[in-house]
Formats: C-alpha cells, structure tokens, sequence
C-alpha cells in the first residue's frame, strides 16, 4: 500500500450529531484534513452532493484546506460533472491548486442519483438532442480535460482593457499538471475501459456494478485490471493511479466497540441503484490483528496504490483522528504502507 487518505462525505443534521450546520461540517472538514496530515496521513478527500446537508461547493473547502496544510493530498471523490460548467470549474480548480502548491487530486464522475429529480437542470444544463445525461456528464469531462491542457482557445478583443499575451486566450488561472491529476469514479469494467482510454487515474468506491456474482473485492480487482489495461493500450507515458474506498474501523477501545463492534459480521450486499444492479462491499471492523488478515485477502487494495478510508464525520474530528491513528499505526504498517 502506498497512500493512505480519508474519504468524508460531509454529512450534517440538527440532531444528536458533531456536525449540526453546513458551518459546523465546513470547520470540522478543515481541522480534519490538518489533523489527518500531522498523524501522517497521505490524503483528505471529500464527496460532493447537490440539494442535501453535505457537502455541495468543493472548491472553497479544498482552497481553504489547502491554505492551512503543505504536504497532504486534498481531493474530491466525487463531482457530479452533470452540474457543472467545466470552464468555470478549470478556473476554480485551478485557483485551489495554486493555493495548494499543486496536491489537488479531483476524482468526478457521471455522479450517484440525487435528492431531488434531474437536480443538473436547475443549474441550467440539459442533455443535447440525442444525448443522456450520462452523455452530458462525459461532454463536460471531455471539455474540462481539453481546457486543463492550458492552450490557447479564445479569440482576444483587439481593444482589450488590459494588454493580453500573444495568441489566443486559454482560462486562468492555470496549474500546471492538473491535468494528469483528474480521476473518474467508475462502477463498472466499460466505464473503467474508458477512463483509461481517456488518461484520466480510476476511482473506485464501495460499491460496483454487479456484473459476475463474484465477491465484490473480487469484481473491483477485474475492474482496475481493465482499466490499466486500457491505458497501455492507449499509449499514456505516465503511470497512472488507482483508489478504492473501504469502511474500515480498528476496535481498540469501548468506545470503538460501541460504535462498530456489530460491523464485525459485515458482509457483501446486493442491491440496485439507480436501475442498476450493484454489489456493495463489506464493512470491515476487528482488532488490528485481525484487520490485517481480513485485509491482506482483498484483492482490490492489494491492487491499488491508494485506500480512502471513509469516515463517521458525524462523529466529530477527535473521534475521527482516532480512527485514522489506529488504522495508521495498528494496520496500515502490516500491510506495507511506508
């Protein structure tokens, strides 16, 4: 194992919870990420949803995390491209990665369904003729790689107001290597194929299409297969980067054991999601000893290059420290992390 991060889905409610408001989800997000870097930690990244009490506007949060912290890696998992305009995202996307020093790593996707029904055409897109919003959602991706790029595309006013360099015009601010630092959030082998195709770094969460029967760890280690399999037979010179997402929680006190003893007997789950057949993979929760067994046997993280441990932000920046420690100084060794 080479990094590890954590993966917040920012979730905040009025009752019995740490995170009350979207301010108290905002403040805890920040302290959380500064936190996971001084434990050692290689990544904080946040999952972005429309119309619900989580996290929604990534950019001021990674701009933010990124002014406070200097070595760990501040990423999203995912943005909904369905939402967004992808100039004006290269723009904040690339301001939050000059802010810090080039360590954005921005996993987006299709996107997962929403609060409320087709959510994207209330910020003003819909689907051309002939396209689903699925197409949508790759049009805009294909726009914000090219833009990323950072050549000249827009024809300068001759009377400008202020003196603009020779050529035509790309979007600034620009970072240089942003590009190359995309992920896409796929949930099945073709979507995988594609993200290799494309040159972006592949993002797998908890859950996938279910399309063998097989254990779930076991579907998600074909699927990073195909897709760098896809990416050498695409040609890219760079190595690209692989992710997956576990629930995971060392049981090393009482307070641990209340919360998660009971996720001890996990297992696989199917279900559907929005009209898709999916297997959700197990939760994993056990003394450290016996974490790192359980660990070793699965084949999606002995395929990646990174894990994002996905947290009970709920639960508050002590208690999610804790959970980070545990794992970073109980497992994550074991299991050849560093």
């Amino acid at each position: 194992m080479k990094k590890i991060g954590f993966l917040s889905f920012g979730h905040w409610s009025p009752g019995p919870s740490q995170a009350r408001t979207a301010s108290d989800v905002l403040h805890q997000s920040i302290d959380l990420a500064v936190a996971a870097e001084e434990l050692g930690a290689d990544g904080a990244y946040f999952r972005v949803h429309h119309f619900a009490r989580q996290l929604a506007s990534p950019f001021p949060l990674l701009a933010a995390i990124g002014a406070r912290t200097s070595r760990i890696e501040i990423g999203t998992g995912v943005i909904d491209m369905r939402y967004e305009n992808p100039l004006y995202m290269a723009e904040d996307a690339g301001a939050a990665d000059l802010i810090a020093d080039g360590r954005l790593q921005l996993g987006i996707s299709r996107g997962s369904p929403e609060q409320v029904i087709d959510g994207w055409r209330y910020f003003g897109f819909a689907p051309a003729e002939g396209e689903t919003e699925a197409d949508m959602a790759r049009r805009h991706t294909e726009v914000l790689l090219e833009v990323l790029k950072g050549e000249g595309f827009a024809q300068p006013n001759p009377r400008p107001m202020f003196a603009n360099p020779p050529g035509l015009l790309r979007v600034e601010p620009h970072s240089e290597g942003l590009r190359d630092r995309i992920w896409w959030g796929a949930a099945s082998e073709a979507t995988a194929r594609w993200t290799g195709e494309m040159g972006m770094n592949l993002m797998s969460s908890t859950l996938k299409a279910d399309e063998s029967g097989e254990p779930f760890h076991v579907q998600q280690r074909k699927q990073i297969d195909a897709f760098r399999e896809a990416w050498r037979e695409a040609g890219h010179e760079r190595e690209p980067r692989v992710s997956v997402s576990r629930s995971i929680f060392a049981l090393t006190d009482e307070l641990d054991h209340a919360y998660f003893g009971a996720d001890r007997a996990s297992t696989d789950q199917v279900g559907n999601i929005d009209n898709m057949r999916a297997v959700f993979g197990r939760s994993y929760a056990a003394e450290p000893d016996v974490l790192v067994e359980q660990l070793r046997e699965d084949e999606a993280i002995a395929a990646a290059d990174t894990l994002l441990l996905t947290v009970p932000n709920q639960l508050g920046v002590d208690y999610n420290a804790h959970v980070l420690e545990s794992i970073l100084t109980h497992v994550a060794p074991e299991l050849g992390w560093r």
